[in-house]
């Protein structure tokens, strides 16, 4: 690797470190109890994977499209098929 690639990746490592350092601290002098802190990462994981997935189906959905329009006679030559995706 050459010299300035370790230099980027000594960076990239010493600004992962300290966001995970910083993580730590933050949960060791946050002013909720454990329990609710643990509840509350839940509620967001949970939230994280709902939205996730609805993106996931949204994006599905719009190759689909896509991938059926291609598929399809175009009558005018002129034609673009359009790629839309609905993120909710």
């Amino acid at each position: 690797m050459s010299e300035q690639g370790n230099q980027v990746a000594r960076a990239a490592a010493l600004i992962a470190g300290g966001a995970v350092i910083g993580a730590g601290l933050g949960l060791l002098f946050a002013p909720k109890t454990g329990a609710e802190t643990r509840r509350d990462i839940s509620r967001y994981a949970r939230k994280a994977q709902v939205q996730t997935t609805r993106w996931g189906r949204a994006v599905k959905s719009s190759v689909k499209d896509m991938m059926d329009r291609k598929r399809m006679p175009v009558k005018n030559g002129h034609e673009e098929p359009e790629l839309t995706a609905a993120l909710n």
